[in-house]
């Protein structure tokens, strides 16, 4: 894949960037290298290497799946104006 001047005078508008000819121009061999290196990256065959979430094996922190806080309808509905079976009534809004 390559880049012309046009994409990236195209990019530079959907950016909001003001771009002169010059550097677009410079800019279209800049991208045209990075595009390259991706390329090569991309030759390198990775079937054997497991996903990493970090360069350094650790295990993930985790926590017990448990409620440690529940139960507590009639403590949230207590401060409301008015309620009825824990639930919250309202006024309504719609006729």
């Amino acid at each position: 894949m390559s880049v012309d001047i046009a994409t990236v005078k195209r990019v530079a508008r959907l950016s909001r960037l003001a771009v002169s000819d010059e550097d677009a121009q410079r800019m279209v061999g800049e991208l045209n290298v990075i595009l390259g290196f991706v390329e090569q990256l991309d030759e390198v065959d990775v079937s054997g290497v497991e996903p990493m979430t970090s360069v350094i094996a650790m295990d993930m922190k985790k926590r017990a799946d448990v409620v440690t806080d529940g139960d507590k309808a009639a403590d949230v509905v207590a401060n409301a104006p008015a309620s009825e079976e824990g639930f919250f009534l309202v006024p309504k809004v719609v006729e």
